[in-house]
């Protein structure tokens, strides 16, 4: 569900880390009540209504994006990032009321895997050997997660597969329009453009919620709005290197909260698999920070 952007940071690790910590405890809030929430109104109907009353945060945004003065190329590129995250969302929706919290926050750290795949293939970035073998590992940690043939997978973890390469997509193309434009308007676009796309899949099978169900979603929509708020002043404050590591927390608390409130059996292949997928995810972000800090002292 996080939306990241690179952005430049100072040097104070210990209050990257704090913010990460907090990041980290709000998305798991997030998912937490959208686990509670359960069945009770549709995947997409939920995520809808999660990004309508979220709407209300975009107030500050709207001057940005009319001054950004966008172009129909760029226009294109938001709309398309959008109805993909819109796509990715309905399935992240649906695959929290199939699975444990924990799977779906374990197979969640697949995203940068698959970024890092679809930025050699689609934005010319090389991939060495080290990045390859780091990939490589990571897609042993997802298959340590579902063990296929040793247990069984749902609808569920195949949802959460697709969803980490959607989600993976709508990165690529905010990295990309990030140079473009400021981050402010990335992510107003996103805010815009997701709602949209929902709406069509929310109306097929639209229930009408209830008073509790809206003031839940609308919790939602604070939470994740605060954790993207705290996830950027985490990057600002250190480098992706020491945030990085610490969003492995997201899974030791996801799998007690699964445990605690909704009587999920802990797995701890699933904890285990997550782990491997985390440490090849931090490392190819530090291959990445050393790589830019050679290039600088070239």
């Amino acid at each position: 569900m996080a939306d990241v952007l690179i952005i430049p940071h100072a040097n104070r690790p210990l209050w990257g880390v704090i913010w990460m910590i907090v990041t980290g405890l709000l998305f798991v809030l997030v998912t937490a009540i959208v686990k509670f929430v359960g069945g009770g109104v549709p995947p997409a109907e939920s995520a809808f209504l999660r990004y309508l009353m979220g709407s209300i945060f975009l107030i500050p945004m709207i001057r940005p994006v009319i001054s950004a003065k966008l172009t129909k190329r760029q226009f294109a590129l938001f709309g398309l990032r959008g109805f993909v995250h819109a796509i990715g969302v309905t399935l992240w929706f649906f695959a929290m009321t199939q699975i444990p919290i924990a799977d779906v926050t374990a197979m969640n750290y697949m995203s940068p895997i698959y970024v890092s795949i679809g930025a050699a293939l689609f934005l010319g970035e090389k991939l060495a050997f080290r990045r390859i073998a780091a990939i490589g590992v990571a897609l042993i940690g997802a298959l340590i997660i579902l063990r296929p043939g040793f247990r069984d997978v749902s609808i569920g973890h195949i949802a959460m597969l697709f969803t980490a390469v959607l989600f993976a997509v709508s990165y690529l193309v905010a990295k990309k329009m990030s140079g473009e434009v400021s981050p402010t308007v990335v992510v107003a676009m996103l805010s815009i453009v997701v709602p949209i796309g929902l709406a069509p899949m929310a109306y097929a099978q639209w229930i009408t919620p209830t008073l509790e169900q809206l003031g839940w979603l609308f919790l939602v929509a604070i939470f994740a709005t605060a954790g993207h708020f705290t996830m950027t002043f985490a990057f600002r404050a250190a480098p992706l290197t020491v945030t990085q590591p610490v969003t492995f927390l997201q899974l030791v608390w996801a799998t007690t909260l699964g445990a605690v409130m909704f009587a999920e059996p802990v797995d701890g292949g699933v904890v285990f698999g997550g782990g491997i997928i985390m440490a090849s995810v931090s490392f190819i972000t530090w291959r990445e920070s050393v790589a830019k800090r050679q290039v600088k002292s070239s």
